[in-house]
């Protein structure tokens, strides 16, 4: 079969099980930052607590991202998809029911294995059923759709709180689910990569995920225990050993499940620096600010949600054009104005007061926020997947997703203690709003560092003679599309991650 055409019936099919599997994690991945207050007050739980709520998901997601792009390759990729968003809903229904902090925390956990299970599927099968022809223009469809699911999450998310309860939330994934299923089953064809050699690294997968465990609690619960308490100290050390040995075992295993030599490429480590700086700056912030809206501002879970929607709208509306733009001056410009472009609109959210108004504060602030974004993200991801061979591309997007996903995970853990933000302090709205304030001025910082990166490492590629670019068009990038069988990583995401899961079109 040469593959599957958009415009035909069976290729709407399969775009339509991608798009709403994606919207599944995408939509989930955005409503519970609204719902932490409401969360927070129904549990009397600190502020630890609902930072584990956001980077329980988180953990399992980064670190079994690449796993579950192994198993799929392997074992199917649509069937891999569909168990992941089996056990996605399963999760899901757990978190909606749980009667207090830790279970909640435990079924969030859980649906981070099944986004991992189904987030780089919906990629990979786009890639195994269309034409070579055609995939650049099933991808765009893809990214653009679920980035319209990304928009309506933190509305339809505020409206649910605010009129019923935060648990149903968890149960909006239900009906989408069982769509997604049935498309599933009747039209997506199943693929493989008939290539794969070794064994799943599911050692290196345990590795990461556990690190990152150790690490992440050592961060969150070191402000409030102490950090010489014996618990703090062996999660710390233990995670940064766990760590190290997977780096090691990546380096001597025949089949790495993270191929460190990509690394070696200038272009693309100073990318991923990049891009860690950046996202680790909208992890924290973007944790804090419904709060702030909410317990401080006064705002509804309603009113709080649809604060940040300009900032998807103007994505939206910019991105693409962004990423044209990129491909004819080259990435150096926007990948160095845009990261500080997006720290002066976090700058501008330490205006924001219990007494302010939303025109005034936070349209202003989220507005130049949501334009650097727009200028930043596009040229950022693809100049990752252009910095190493087309025969890695997945690899790549993968790793950039992962960092993305870390430093989103770092920040939460680490910016509230930082700007003196600790135990139930959320709940004092004086001292939560200085704590903020601190808060967002520190993640200005961090952007701004990484647009300094972005200007002293990212250098901008040839261009092309002027016999080549009078016979092929300049408005867009030349596709990636490799030839079958699908590379074995070209099972993630190939825009930015969503926010603030903050690439599936998001962490996404």
């Amino acid at each position: 079969m040469d593959g599957l055409r958009v415009d035909s019936p069976a290729g709407r099919w399969v775009l339509a099980a991608t798009v709403l599997g994606s919207a599944i994690a995408s939509i989930d991945a955005t409503v519970v930052g609204i719902a932490l207050p409401a969360i927070g007050r129904d549990f009397d739980a600190g502020l630890a607590s609902l930072q584990w709520v956001v980077t329980g998901y988180t953990l399992t997601l980064a670190g079994l991202l690449l796993v579950a792009g192994d198993l799929g390759d392997r074992y199917g990729r649509r069937r891999v998809f569909a168990i992941g968003v089996v056990w996605f809903v399963v999760a899901s229904m757990g978190a909606a029911v749980a009667p207090n902090a830790p279970v909640l925390i435990g079924s969030r956990a859980l649906q981070g294995v099944g986004a991992a299970l189904l987030t780089p599927g919906s990629l990979a099968i786009l890639e195994a059923s269309f034409a070579p022809q055609d995939r650049s223009r099933a991808i765009g469809t893809w990214s653009g759709l679920s980035g319209v699911a990304t928009a309506v999450g933190p509305f339809l998310g505020g409206w649910l709180v605010e009129v019923w309860s935060w648990r149903l939330i968890f149960l909006i994934n239900l009906p989408v689910a069982a769509v997604v299923i049935v498309l599933t089953w009747r039209h997506v064809p199943e693929s493989r990569d008939p290539q794969v050699g070794g064994r799943v690294d599911v050692g290196g997968g345990a590795l990461v995920t556990l690190g990152l465990v150790g690490l992440t609690y050592g961060l969150i619960e070191g402000p409030g225990a102490g950090w010489g308490k014996p618990a703090v100290l062996v999660a710390l050390v233990g995670g940064a050993l766990l760590l190290a040995a997977f780096v090691g075992r990546e380096r001597r295993t025949s089949a790495p499940m993270l191929p460190l030599e990509l690394f070696a490429a200038r272009q693309f480590a100073a990318t991923n620096l990049v891009t860690f700086a950046v996202y680790a700056a909208l992890g924290g912030a973007l944790f804090l600010l419904p709060i702030q809206l909410q317990q401080v501002c006064g705002y509804s879970a309603l009113q709080s949600g649809v604060a940040l929607l300009p900032v998807t709208v103007i994505m939206l509306l910019l991105s693409a054009r962004s990423g044209a733009l990129a491909t004819r001056i080259g990435p150096r410009l926007q990948m160095s104005a845009g990261p500080v472009l997006v720290g002066m609109g976090l700058a501008l959210l330490s205006r924001v007061e219990a007494a302010g108004s939303y025109l005034t504060e936070v349209l202003p602030a989220v507005a130049v926020f949501g334009l650097g974004l727009a200028v930043t993200v596009a040229p950022l991801t693809a100049t990752a997947l252009a910095a190493v061979p087309a025969r890695h591309a997945g690899i790549a997007s993968a790793v950039n997703n992962d960092v993305a996903r870390a430093a989103g995970l770092i920040a939460v853990a680490v910016l509230p203690a930082a700007s003196g933000i600790t135990g139930a302090s959320y709940l004092r709205p004086a001292e939560f709003s200085h704590g903020f304030h601190t808060a967002v001025l520190l993640a200005a910082g961090l952007c701004a560092l990484g647009g300094m990166i972005a200007a002293l490492t990212i250098r901008n590629p040839p261009r092309p003679a002027a016999a080549d670019a009078a016979t092929r068009p300049t408005a867009l990038p030349e596709p990636i599309t490799p030839a079958a069988p699908v590379p074995r990583w070209s099972h993630c995401c190939l825009d930015a991650p969503p926010l603030p899961d903050p690439h599936p079109g998001g962490p996404r």
